[in-house]
C-alpha cells in the first residue's frame, strides 16, 4: 500500500456527491450519502466533512489511518470499497455492552445538536460506538430508565420505541463519526437511499469486525469505508451500463492503496491474459479474478 495523502484522499471523495461513505461493524452500520442538489454545508472544525438536512459525516485524517482500496467478486458481478482501518492497536472504542448515558454530545458536527444527549447503546463492538442522539425529553427519561441493560435483552421495550421516535444514530470511531437524521424504518423494512443505519443481532453475535470475504491485512481493523461509484451499478444498486472512467478511478485506488499481488492478478485478467496457476494462491486471490472477468464481462455489454 502505497498511497498518497490520506488528506486529499478523503477531501476528493467527500467532494463527489456520487460516493457514499459507512462506518461501523459487522452487523452494526452507519451509512452516508447525499444527492447532488441536496444543500450541504462544509465542515471546516479541524474536522474534514459534510452535513446535509439527513446526516453527517466529520473525518480525521490521523496519522493512524489506513486506506485499503480492494475489490471483490462474486456470481454475477463484483464489489468494490476502500476500508478506512486503523491497527489493532489504536482501534479501540468504550466496548460497553448496556445502554449508557454520555452527556451532552458535544463534538456534533451541526452546532444545533450539541445539546442534545448521546446514549451508547452498549453493542460491545471493538472498535465503534453505536449510539443515539436525543433531545426530546420524554425519550430521554425513557432511554434513562433502561440505562443499565442490553438494549437487545428479552423484554427490554425501548427497542420499538426507538423505532417509532426515530432518534439521530451517532456511529463514532477513532477518527470520526457519521450522523444519520433519517426515520428508522420498521422490522423487516428496507432503508431508503441516502444516510441510514442499520443494526442485525444475529450478525453482531459473531463478533466480526469485517465481512470475512474483504481480503483486510493482517493487524488493520477496518471501521468506516469509502464506496466510490460502481462502475456497473446505480446509485439503487440496480445494473446499469458500464462507465469506463468509474472503472479507470477505482483501478488507480487500487493501484494507490491496494494490495499489490490482488492488483496484479486484476491487471493480467482485464488484459486479457490468465492468471499463472501458482499465483492463485487463496480465496482472496480467486475473489480478485472473479472480479475481474466480471468487469471484462461489464467492458463487453
Amino acid at each position: 500500500m502505497t498511497g498518497g495523502s490520506v488528506e486529499s484522499l478523503l477531501r476528493d471523495h467527500l467532494a463527489d456527491p456520487a460516493c457514499a461513505w459507512s462506518l461501523g461493524a459487522y452487523g452494526a452500520v452507519a451509512a452516508f450519502a447525499r444527492d447532488p442538489a441536496e444543500p450541504v454545508a462544509i465542515r471546516e472544525d479541524g474536522r474534514i466533512g459534510l452535513a446535509t438536512p439527513r446526516g453527517a459525516i466529520a473525518l480525521t485524517a490521523s496519522p493512524e489511518l489506513v486506506p485499503f482500496a480492494y475489490e471483490t467478486g462474486f456470481t454475477g458481478g463484483w464489489s468494490q470499497a476502500v476500508a478506512l482501518c486503523l491497527p489493532g492497536a489504536d482501534c479501540t472504542m468504550s466496548q460497553r455492552a448496556v445502554l449508557t448515558e454520555l452527556g451532552p454530545d458535544a463534538a456534533a458536527a451541526r452546532v444545533q445538536d450539541r445539546g442534545a444527549i448521546l446514549f451508547d447503546l452498549g453493542l460491545g463492538l471493538r472498535a465503534v460506538d453505536a449510539c443515539l442522539r436525543v433531545a426530546d425529553p420524554g425519550l430521554i427519561d425513557a432511554l434513562r430508565a433502561a440505562a443499565g441493560r442490553p438494549v437487545f435483552a428479552p423484554g427490554n421495550p425501548i427497542g420499538p420505541m426507538l423505532v417509532a421516535a426515530s432518534p439521530h444514530r451517532v456511529f463514532l470511531a477513532r477518527f470520526g463519526r457519521i450522523e444519520v437524521y433519517t426515520p428508522i424504518p420498521p422490522a423487516g423494512g428496507a432503508s431508503a437511499p441516502g444516510p441510514h443505519s442499520h443494526i442485525l443481532p444475529k450478525l453482531l453475535r459473531l463478533g466480526r469486525t469485517h465481512a470475512a470475504t474483504a481480503p483486510i491485512p493482517p493487524g488493520l481493523v477496518p471501521c468506516a469505508a469509502l464506496h466510490p461509484p460502481h462502475p456497473a451499478k446505480d446509485v439503487a444498486g440496480r445494473r446499469a451500463g458500464f462507465d469506463a472512467a468509474r472503472h479507470l478511478a477505482f483501478g488507480r485506488l487500487l493501484e494507490a492503496w491496494g494490495d499489490s499481488a490482488l492488483t496484479a492478478l486484476r491487471r493480467t485478467v482485464l488484459d486479457g491474459d490468465e492468471p499463472d496457476p501458482a499465483l492463485v494462491n487463496g480465496r482472496f486471490a480467486r475473489s480478485a479474478i472473479r472480479a475481474a472477468r466480471a468487469q471484462v464481462l461489464a467492458m463487453r455489454g
